[in-house]
């Protein structure tokens, strides 16, 4: 398995979640199979950097007869779905951004990031460049996984069911958009990420 973790709207590699993942590749023996960059407030510049570092790990993975994962929280959730159908591989969301221009222009301003405090703007210019990335419908439902918490206090899960109709899905009864007891969940979706690539052919 392959998996490059890419965080939501104000977090960071720090993350409650980012940081279980990483412990528990470490503690398969898989650390250089693993990647969670820092994004940028820029869409632009995120998406550049995440689908230049999938590409080499997609890469990488398919020598070794191998598949690469996305696992996408919140925005980015939204960005490992355009990249997941840009490059085929196949994407875990958690509480994903289906709409992002829309959920993200009430953000426009002054921000702090969650673990560290450093400041950063979020800008008007910041909204459109996320129009660019918008995927109306998933080509390949079969090589999606949602985790979906009907408690976020943040976004809709059933916008979220509805755009990954026909995906697995796991909709959790309750919770928060941090999915505050990940630890639960984590085996289903690092299974999800290790399954072999012919449960994943196209349908």
């Amino acid at each position: 398995m392959m998996i490059l973790y890419l965080h939501g709207f104000r977090s960071s590699p720090a993350s409650y979640k980012a940081r279980l993942l990483a412990e528990a590749m470490s503690a398969r023996g898989r650390n250089k199979e693993w990647a969670c960059p820092q994004l940028a407030a820029s869409p632009r510049q995120a998406m550049e950097l995440a689908e230049s570092l999938a590409r080499d790990m997609q890469a990488h993975a398919r020598s070794a007869g191998r598949e690469l994962t996305l696992i996408g929280s919140s925005l980015g959730g939204y960005y490992a779905t355009f990249l997941a159908e840009r490059l085929g591989c196949r994407a875990a969301l958690l509480n994903p951004v289906v709409h992002a221009a829309r959920d993200l222009a009430t953000q426009v301003g002054e921000h702090t990031t969650y673990h560290d405090g450093q400041p950063f703007s979020f800008t008007a210019t910041h909204v459109e460049e996320l129009r660019a990335y918008a995927v109306e419908r998933i080509s390949r439902p079969n090589r999606y996984y949602l985790l979906a918490a009907t408690g976020d206090e943040v976004l809709d899960w059933r916008e979220m069911r509805d755009h990954y109709r026909g995906a697995r899905q796991h909709i959790i009864e309750g919770g928060d958009h941090g999915i505050s007891d990940f630890a639960r969940y984590l085996p289903e979706v690092l299974a999800f990420a290790d399954a072999p690539n012919d449960e994943f052919s196209p349908g």
